[in-house]
């Protein structure tokens, strides 16, 4: 795949550093982040931390506080810290936290993970760097300010004089701690390891197969687990034949766990309560002896209120809603309705187009199946898990076990994936009550089976679209009937629509209307939440309404962000027309779109999209043979997410891996029937395969605004991308994903 491009075009109240001194006179630094994140459960109070450890020996140990899952925080944060601190990458080690309040938000989603430590880590390294500065000019006697420092060492090129971070450590420990807001940072051209390709820490662990993710976890006298849940939500174990499976080889405990009612008949989960499910756990000497154990389990199930429910059943609920008046309206600029009726005015140029986008339910599919290793003991806990909030997890299982907090400790250990499916913490509340139940060290670990039929599925719907353009071609009218699962005036969770995605603002007569049918499925954040969706239709419909004007679909979309935007409303962060305008001219440029006679059966569609504060335009290229196969050929990405690309090479994996995430959503699906979930496996919930897999090439717009996170944004337009291709070399628009219900598939 190419190489990057780049293209060039406060914290509020005072934080602080405590500093300690360590064993053999090492220096340790501590920062109390005061951070804004806009995702994420409320952040806690901060106590006292730590984040830098100096040894006599000049290496620089640094505390990474986000969970990593494959995203490459554990390198980024550190980046930050160190470029400042003013150290050389190559002395530099990296640990994880344990999670605790005293870390500040631990919350790993939403891109958030740059732009909520972007100022308050650089300030850390800053601090610690001017400490030790001062430790230097104190014992030589000299200004501060004429020392500089590089490469962990302080200099005072007057006298001749330096001395390393590790041989200051000692007298630093005694200096005055800085005011965060009053330390100098460094000027951008200065940057040596921002803006630097680094390989992740734990990179060569990886390729050797060292034992660091969550499913490696030992611990001594540890047994495993398995747990058969109830195949409908809010169901529940009646019985089991549990003297059956106790007598088998290896086992040690069989039980039910009774689980607890959901809140309300709406499963609105939230991060901070993952629910505690009715099943039977088996607890065995090995894995594969309580999975054995677990094919000879019988078990009696009431499936509750839920049993009847039916994908298909859904969808033609759906429709008869769509045809009733809607429940509410989320949006009202102008008033549409006027203008489709002249529609039917003879010469007026009214043209409308109408489309029935159906959004189904997918599950993230991790490659690391859910686990944790939990060990129970004289009234305290122990953890390990790959949670992406680990500290809403520790407060929800001491509430379950009825601890006080401070009695559980939970380790963070680096997940395989995680897309938002780690943001629950079902399966910690279970590991941990097992270990309880048994008294024993225990790791409870879910099959393939498990992870495909008991996620917090991105949520389905119908979005029921209208649209009007005029005789010049100008959008004029839009108007959406959102038909979502929830309950009354509530969206199932992650299951709804923000009433001013664009285009709102930039038509002058704009409607979005919902209406709520019932659900009884978990439902929750995957990649990119409500825009992996909503992207697809906003961007799929926009593209017909170009061809109805007879208009090219990339100068569409330029000419209406050249609009004049209405104003913004409360609290709406809308999209800022300049800065997509630019990477939408960049895709274009890029991929040449427009400038190639392609030959029959091959196109290119666009699509762009702003999500977590990124703007991304994409351009695909794809072939459609004779018999519906797909090949897409090229995918080229505009990005503009600031001012800085911290670590190039994973900022460029990042996007890539979210393109093919997008593909690998066009085939898949989750549906119910008699309330179960019906597919159990990657051979019903595939993913792209390496063979499939585009190039993607990939560039980065640099504009003057604070640098963003991107695990999420580069997925939502190539979803539309492809549609919009595959509409203009064949004439066939997909409404409806999987792309396998209109017959096609990828080569």
């Amino acid at each position: 795949m190419k190489k990057t491009n780049v293209t060039n075009t406060n914290i509020g109240r005072r934080s602080f550093l405590q500093v300690t001194a360590l064993a053999g006179g090492g220096l340790m630094l501590g920062l109390y982040p005061k951070i804004a994140v806009a995702q994420g459960p409320p952040q806690a109070a901060l106590n006292p931390t730590d984040f830098i450890r100096i040894a006599p020996n000049g290496i620089v140990t640094l505390t990474s506080r986000n969970t990593e899952i494959g995203q490459n925080i554990y390198n980024t944060l550190a980046m930050l810290i160190a470029e400042e601190l003013d150290v050389d990458w190559k002395d530099v080690r990296l640990v994880r936290p344990d999670a605790h309040p005293k870390y500040g938000n631990q919350f790993t989603g939403g891109s958030s993970g740059t732009p909520g430590n972007w100022d308050a880590m650089r300030q850390v390294g800053a601090a610690g760097r001017q400490m030790f500065i001062a430790a230097a000019a104190q014992t030589w006697g000299v200004a501060v300010a004429e020392c500089t420092t590089a490469s962990g060492r302080v200099m005072h090129t007057a006298s001749n004089r330096s001395a390393s971070y590790g041989e200051l450590a000692a007298k630093a420990v005694t200096m005055p701690v800085p005011e965060l807001r009053s330390v100098k940072l460094k000027d951008a051209k200065d940057y040596k390891i921002i803006g630097t390709s680094t390989i992740s820490a734990d990179t060569k662990d990886i390729l050797t197969g060292k034992p660091i993710f969550g499913i490696d976890v030992t611990v001594p006298g540890m047994l495993y687990a398995v747990m058969q849940r109830t195949p409908v939500l809010g169901g529940k174990a009646v019985s089991a034949n549990l003297d059956a499976i106790k007598a088998m080889k290896g086992v040690k405990h069989a039980f039910i766990i009774e689980g607890r009612p959901l809140a309300s008949d709406y499963p609105n989960y939230l991060f901070q309560d993952p629910g505690f499910e009715s099943g039977v756990a088996i607890v065995a000497d090995s894995w594969w002896a309580a999975q054995s154990a677990r094919e000879k389990l019988e078990v009696k199930w009431d499936a509750g209120k839920w049993g009847t429910q039916d994908s298909a059943e859904n969808a033609k609920k759906a429709v008869e809603l769509s045809k009733q008046a809607a429940m509410r309206t989320l949006r009202k600029d102008g008033d549409v309705d006027p203008v489709f009726s002249r529609a039917s005015v003879p010469n007026d140029g009214i043209k409308t187009v109408e489309a029935n986008y159906t959004i189904p339910f997918i599950a993230h599919g991790t490659m690391e199946p859910q686990n944790c290793t939990a060990h129970f003991k004289d009234g305290k806990l122990e953890v390990w898990s790959t949670s992406q909030i680990p500290q809403p997890g520790r407060t929800a299982t001491a509430q379950l076990l009825g601890l006080k907090e401070s009695d559980v400790t939970v380790h963070m250990v680096r997940g395989g994936g995680g897309f938002g499916r780690r943001a629950y913490n079902d399966i910690m509340l279970d590991a941990a009550w097992i270990s309880k139940q048994i008294n024993a060290p225990v790791k409870l670990l879910w099959s393939r089976e498990d992870d495909m039929q008991h996620d917090y599925y991105r949520c389905g719907g119908f979005q029921f679209m209208k649209g009007a353009v005029d005789k010049d071609g100008k959008l004029v009218a839009w108007h959406d009937h959102f038909v979502a699962y929830g309950e009354g005036n509530n969206f199932a969770h992650d299951g709804g629509f923000q009433p001013g995605e664009f285009p709102a603002r930039f038509v002058p007569n704009y409607r979005v209307q919902s209406s709520v049918m019932g659900l009884g499925l978990k439902t929750g954040a995957l990649r990119a939440p409500y825009s992996n969706s909503t992207a697809w239709v906003i961007q799929s419909f926009l593209d017909e309404l170009a061809h109805a004007a007879g208009k090219d679909p990339l100068q569409f979309r330029l000419d209406l962000l050249a609009g004049t935007p209405l104003p913004l409303g409360q609290r709406e962060q809308g999209l800022n027309a300049e800065r997509m305008t630019g990477v939408l001219k960049l895709v274009a440029e890029k991929s040449g779109w427009g400038q190639r006679k392609l030959p029959k059966g091959k196109a290119q569609g666009v699509a762009f999209h702003f999500s977590h504060r990124g703007y991304f335009a994409e351009v695909a290229e794809v072939t459609v043979l004779a018999n519906k196969k797909i090949k897409v050929n090229k995918v080229w990405v505009a990005a503009d997410v600031g001012s800085h690309i911290i670590n190039p090479s994973s900022a460029e994996t990042q996007v890539q891996g979210a393109v093919i995430d997008g593909l690998s959503e066009m085939m898949q699906e989750i549906t119910l029937k008699n309330g179960a979930v019906v597919q159990s496996n990657y051979h019903q919930h595939p993913w792209l395969k390496m063979s499939q897999a585009p190039p993607i090439e990939v560039h980065f717009l640099k504009t003057n605004n604070p640098p963003t996170g991107m695990g999420e944004p580069a997925l939502p337009p190539i979803l539309p991308a492809v549609c919009n291709a595959i509409f203009t070399a064949t004439g066939e628009r997909i409404r409806t994903l999987p792309i396998t219900k209109q017959g096609f598939s990828f080569a």
